[in-house]
């Protein structure tokens, strides 16, 4: 097969990873919900050579992501483990930190729903979850584009954008402590596990 290519990876990945050097500077073990290509996999292991990066994603998506593990191997990244949220059992019982890019509105509401109580299980106090992609503030978006393409995901059956209240009152013994703003009208929401 083709080896899978995401031209929005190739162009976020720098911006994403200059949050993350600072966001998971403390970890030593980091999961990444829907690694897709595998393209962020490989340049966020080269850029955080102190983490321990496991892969994971739907079955169907695993080829792919080994390609690019097996072209550009580092000796802190790990392959995929099978990980559908709403299927699957988060596949970890515990890590630093947690990572994932363009997933919440590509699933359904209940499905990021139980990624938010997946990531509060599996993170210890003070543990880190960065989330990237597209989001709505109070409703509002940021760009007529994203609105645009909000409509297109949900005529294409998926769950479309999320609002962050929306996430905040799913977050439990997560804090939203920073909105990074990122570039082509996205955010990295990054959230702190806190006592309790």
């Amino acid at each position: 097969m083709t080896k899978p290519f995401s031209q929005a990876c190739e162009n976020n990945k720098r911006p994403i990873a200059q949050v993350l050097k600072q966001a998971f500077a403390g970890a030593g073990s980091v999961l990444e919900i829907g690694s897709g290509t595998g393209q962020h996999a490989v340049f966020m292991a080269r850029q955080l050579p102190h983490v321990h990066w496991q892969t994971s994603d739907q079955p169907q998506y695993h080829a792919g992501i080994h390609q690019w593990l097996a072209d550009e191997p580092s000796p802190n990244l790990l392959s995929p483990l099978t990980y559908q949220v709403g299927v699957d059992a988060c596949p970890v019982s515990a890590v630093d930190g947690v990572f994932t890019a363009n997933t919440a509105h590509i699933m359904q509401r209940h499905e990021v729903q139980q990624m938010m109580q997946d990531v509060q299980q599996v993170l210890p106090e003070a543990g880190v979850f960065c989330q990237y992609g597209p989001f709505t503030r109070s409703g509002e978006f940021s760009s007529q584009s994203n609105q645009d393409f909000h409509q297109q995901l949900l005529a294409q059956g998926y769950g479309g954008y999320r609002d962050i209240s929306e996430l905040e009152s799913w977050a439990g013994s997560l804090s939203l402590v920073r909105i990074h703003t990122m570039p082509a009208n996205n955010l990295l929401l990054e959230w702190h596990k806190q006592a309790g």
